[in-house]
């Protein structure tokens, strides 16, 4: 018996084993890095603002749109573009009571970038990568301030409506509700504070402040701390009776498609549309805070940029805890297939059944109405089978 050849192949299996186990360590422990892509899509950061710049060029609200979106996203179930699944039984995320006013720009534009970038880089960039790059992008392009971002995400394997359920901040909250909230995600108060900043564009509907308005309390309908000529100017756009669900007012009133730092001025001067707003002044707790950035741009700035840095880290997933979403790129399977079958499936060129009988002119072939039936039956038999129970897509940007 040759012990030592035996030792050896001993040796040689531990140490495959062992760089295998390694290498799955590494893959399940991998961080996010700024440089994610520099070897396999190294232009994905211009590829993305250039799709992002023509979008917003296109409408403004591509801003607002996109930022609250990411900001959906992450807050439930993490940084992994599950807002982004649509289910055919409409309970995915995007579903959910909380989600069904994102703009539909916010998803066209992710939705375009997505495209250019698998024309380029198929299949190697995550949708969840792509949405926080997008979010950064309108940032800058609403004149805020521009910071890297970490990559490396993978798209979640999970979106069900049912998850969103009170993970998101609502317009009545105070702060011990905010400060949870962000709390519970890893977030501090001074990130709260800055990342409510992000309302400094954007608008809402008279549906989520008209309570600070007419039904505030039984001796007091009008919110006090609500400056009385902004209630008024309120009023006007929301009336109690007959109000128009499609009105947009603005978060910020003075500059709403400029990222700057009024929109705090406006919570000093008592003008901040939800209630969840102006209690970021009323509150002693931050107070503070807020004149801070009130009073300068900079500071608010400096916040913001590094609470969307973290923003971006809560519950990613990595490595092989999720997977590269190809469905935001057109899918083509159900036209090509459906060309397919109807050439193949055409009653007389391949074959056809019942074939005895060909007394109608289909196609240029003679054909019978039984034929056609029973060719229409297989025709939609296999598109279900190969769409839907086969999950058949084809891809292309």
């Amino acid at each position: 018996m040759d012990t030592s050849s035996d030792s050896k192949r001993h040796m040689l299996t531990c140490f495959f084993l062992g760089m295998l186990f390694f290498c799955m360590v590494v893959e399940s422990d991998a961080q996010l890095s700024e440089n994610f892509y520099a070897s396999t899509c190294p232009n994905v950061e211009l590829i993305v603002r250039q799709a992002v710049t023509t979008k917003y060029q296109q409408t403004t609200i591509t801003a607002p749109a996109t930022l609250r979106m990411f900001f959906h996203d992450c807050f439930v179930g993490g940084c992994d573009a599950s807002v982004l699944v649509t289910s055919d039984n409409g309970d995915a995320e995007k579903d959910a009571q909380d989600n069904i006013s994102l703009a539909g720009d916010g998803f066209d534009t992710v939705n375009k970038a997505k495209l250019a970038v698998e024309a380029q880089c198929p299949g190697r960039v995550s949708c969840a990568d792509i949405m926080a790059l997008a979010a950064r992008d309108v940032v800058v392009l609403a004149g805020g301030p521009g910071f890297k971002v970490e990559l490396g995400r993978r798209d979640g394997l999970v979106s069900n409506a049912s998850r969103v359920d009170r993970k998101l901040p609502g317009p009545e909250l105070d702060v011990n509700g905010l400060v949870n909230l962000f709390a519970s995600n890893g977030l501090t108060m001074t990130d709260m504070i800055a990342l409510s900043g992000a309302h400094t564009i954007g608008f809402s509907h008279c549906d989520r402040f008209a309570s600070r308005l007419y039904n505030f309390s039984a001796f007091m309908p009008v919110d006090p701390t609500l400056d009385p000529a902004y209630a008024q100017q309120l009023m006007q756009s929301c009336p109690r009776v007959g109000a128009d669900p499609s009105v947009a007012v603005n978060l910020d009133l003075n500059t709403p498609n400029v990222f700057d730092n009024v929109y705090f001025q406006n919570l000093v001067a008592r003008k901040g549309l939800f209630t969840s707003d102006q209690i970021l002044f009323n509150d002693f707790r931050s107070q503070a805070t807020v004149i801070r950035f009130a009073n300068s741009a900079e500071e608010f700035n400096r916040a913001f940029t590094s609470a969307m840095r973290k923003l971006g880290r809560v519950g990613v997933k990595v490595g092989n805890q999720g997977e590269i979403h190809l469905e935001m790129a057109l899918n083509w399977g159900p036209v090509l297939m459906s060309v397919i079958f109807f050439i193949v499936l055409t009653p007389g060129v391949l074959f056809q059944v019942p074939g005895k009988t060909k007394v109608v002119e289909f196609g240029g072939f003679q054909t019978s109405g039984a034929a056609i039936v029973i060719h229409t039956l297989i025709f939609f038999a296999c598109i279900t089978v190969s769409l839907i129970a086969l999950h058949i897509h084809i891809y292309a940007a």
